[in-house]
């Protein structure tokens, strides 16, 4: 059989008339995408020769449906289970109502689909929508259920997204991120810049398997549409193959994804191209995209627990088919590295910092994860160790981390879920994902983050989600230093000094954030319990020099006389800030929000101390972050400069603690 490249014209049969699929003859033969000298296709080959295509086609669906060789992780035919979201995700399909994209309700398209469909202008929200994330709950509806009305809607629904989003142009040129959004505003008709967007079309490509082992068996899925199925999926990864993003977690995604298609489909005669391909770039861009400290280069720990989903869902899809000689050893080692180093850059309770584009992942996400990550990684101790609670497995023998490449510098007084802790990011610059963020940190005591990150909001869309976008990524709304409220110029911080392992420990870094300005952060991690913070603006430039602090939701006030901000939880787990600076400063409220997903945020206390930099002389802060747990008794705290002059090599200060005097001192190359 044939099908002609306008077949989504004519392809979409009447479904709720229970009318049978047809499609035109064409110029394309989807027998001339198949290697019919594959193992197992004797018969089909036979039978196309023989001019009986009809026949030959339902040869070629016998074959799919008995075949059993090639090994997918991603389904267990006789432990395939369906949860209530993806029951309800299911259901509400079934009605048109399609979820896209967590922090948005699901959507009606209508009877009539409308994939164009736009009621929230952020451009995520139309991007997802052409992943099809609810096929797959609709397909186990079918599978475990046997009800052929799951099976009847999903052919609908595949060939109508087939007949009103064609493949119909492509980009001149490649566009920057930010390029692409303005485009994608420009031009709001235009669904091929949604619909076949690389990373949209690997999506579809990489789940095409599973949706074709749940709904096979279906009465809905005939010979003529298994032929608009495999002519399809060629076309998919054929325009994944020609249409590679430049960089980054897409380039990641897209080249395992068609690395999937060549071992999930190997009796297409590219499959060989697309398993070379997809195996090729991902070994290739490992050692360009993974730190040697273990960090992905985007720096945002979302997207870092992607890419290791990206390597070893390949590692293991080319394991288990006969593939492994694709990866070489040090693959493997480097994916063990990067497990390590996220679960280092976890809090106590197993939350992530919502650093750049995070959304809040709490300690439920992080077990799943490292479940999954154990399989592969028996031999790592410490995973079992976290999903075990404690009561197994060894926790990691150091508790405090440096990660020098990627700027990811870890405070821990130990490894139980009530430790104090702060996690610190001060790195290079990464990519379109990360935020002028240098310097600032998450603090957590007794599993509270009293310093949360602001989070992203969106990814952006029209000129009030961009706008809302903007505002959380600003300077200013994250725990450092600014000049005249400006966001960071330079994004390239220089570890100094890191020094573990003693009552004291302590951590240098420096970034040029502004024209001959310097921000000099000093962090004193004291006796396992309390921070020392110091910041110097250091530079010949003058202006309002700020510094910033957004703390957690919750009861929090600032008392303007003593410098001071505290949090007033009624359960006792609180944490009190005092400011100390070389010169005036002005203490005020500034507006605070968080948001843990999209389209979703919430108020949170805000504040600045700000000083007036009049010339070159370097402003000079003190601030002093520790835990208190009672509001009739907070901590009697003072802290002073040794010496009035600052001094680029060493550092000392003393810091007063309810009348106990500790002395802070570091000088730089020793």
């Amino acid at each position: 059989m044939k099908i002609k490249l306008f077949l989504l014209l004519v392809c979409v049969s009447l479904y709720f008339n229970n009318s049978k699929i047809y499609c035109q003859s064409s110029d394309i033969d989807v027998f001339s995408l198949l290697d019919l000298n594959y193992k197992g296709l004797e018969n089909v080959k036979k039978l196309h020769l023989a001019g009986n295509d009809t026949e030959a086609l339902k040869a070629l669906l016998k074959y799919y449906r008995d075949r059993e060789t090639v090994v997918n992780p991603a389904f267990k035919q006789d432990n395939t289970s369906i949860s209530p979201e993806e029951k309800k995700m299911a259901e509400d399909a079934m009605q048109h109502t399609f979820f896209s994209y967590n922090g948005f309700k699901p959507f009606n398209y209508g009877k009539d689909i409308d994939w164009t469909y736009w009621p929230v202008r952020d451009n995520e929200l139309r991007w997802q929508l052409h992943r099809q994330k609810w096929f797959i709950p609709m397909g186990k509806m079918f599978y475990i259920n046997g009800d052929e009305k799951y099976a009847k809607e999903w052919t609908f629904q595949y060939l109508d997204w087939i007949k009103k989003n064609p493949l119909i142009a492509q980009p001149k040129k490649e566009l920057s991120k930010e390029e692409q959004l303005i485009e994608d505003n420009k031009v709001d008709d235009n669904n091929m810049r949604y619909a076949w967007r690389p990373m949209e079309v690997s999506h579809r490509l990489s789940e095409q398997y599973t949706i074709f082992q749940l709904y096979r068996n279906s009465n809905s899925f005939t010979p003529e549409f298994l032929s608009v199925f495999l002519w399809n999926t060629h076309r998919h990864a054929d325009f994944v193959l020609k249409h590679y993003s430049k960089e980054g977690n897409h380039l990641l995604f897209e080249a395992q994804r068609i690395l999937f298609a060549g071992v999930f489909f190997p009796e297409f005669k590219d499959a060989a191209t697309w398993r070379n391909s997809g195996s090729e770039i991902l070994v290739r861009e490992m050692p360009k995209q993974i730190y040697p400290d273990g960090f992905q280069f985007e720096l945002d720990p979302g997207y870092h627990s992607g890419c290791i989903g990206i390597f070893l869902s390949a590692l293991r899809v080319a394991e288990v088919n006969g593939y492994t000689y694709m990866f070489p050893s040090w693959y493997r080692q480097t994916i063990s590295g990067m497990i390590q180093a996220y679960y280092n850059i976890l809090l106590p309770d197993l939350s992530c910092p919502m650093f750049s584009d995070m959304t809040k992942k709490v300690k439920s996400d992080a077990l799943k994860s490292f479940k999954d990550w154990k399989t592969s990684f028996p031999e790592d101790k410490a995973l079992q160790y976290f999903i075990s609670g404690g009561k197994s497995g060894e926790a990691p023998e150091y508790a405090s981390r440096a990660f020098n490449t990627s700027g990811f510098y870890i405070f821990r007084s130990d490894w139980t879920e009530n430790a104090t802790a702060m996690v610190l990011k001060a790195g290079p610059q990464a990519g379109w994902h990360a935020q002028p963020d240098n310097g600032t940190f998450n603090i957590m005591f007794n599993g509270r983050n009293f310093f949360p990150d602001a989070g992203s909001f969106s990814y952006g869309g029209d000129a009030e989600v961009t706008r809302m976008r903007e505002s959380f990524k600003q300077t200013k709304v994250h725990n450092t230093l600014t000049l005249n409220n400006k966001n960071l110029e330079v994004t390239n911080s220089k570890c100094l000094l890191w020094k573990t392992g003693n009552d004291i420990e302590i951590l240098v870094v420096e970034n040029p954030s502004y024209k001959s300005l310097t921000h000099r952060r000093s962090v004193f991690f004291v006796d396992k319990k309390f921070f020392v913070v110091v910041d110097e603006a250091i530079g010949e430039t003058t202006g309002l020099i700020g510094l910033h602090f957004n703390l957690c939701e919750g009861p929090v006030k600032m008392d303007t006389l003593l410098n001071q901000v505290e949090t007033q939880f009624k359960d006792g787990n609180n944490m009190m800030l005092k400011t100390f600076c070389n010169q005036n400063q002005k203490k005020q409220e500034q507006e605070g929000w968080i948001s843990y997903k999209a389209k979703e945020k919430f108020p949170r206390k805000a504040f600045s101390f700000d000083v007036e930099k009049k010339n070159t002389k370097p402003v000079r802060y003190i601030t002093v972050i520790m835990p208190y747990n009672t509001l009739n008794q907070l901590p009697k705290i003072n802290a002073s400069f040794d010496s009035k002059e600052f001094n680029d090599n060493n550092l000392k200060l003393s810091v007063t603690i309810n009348g106990k005097k500790t002395n802070l001192t570091y000088q730089l190359g020793k």
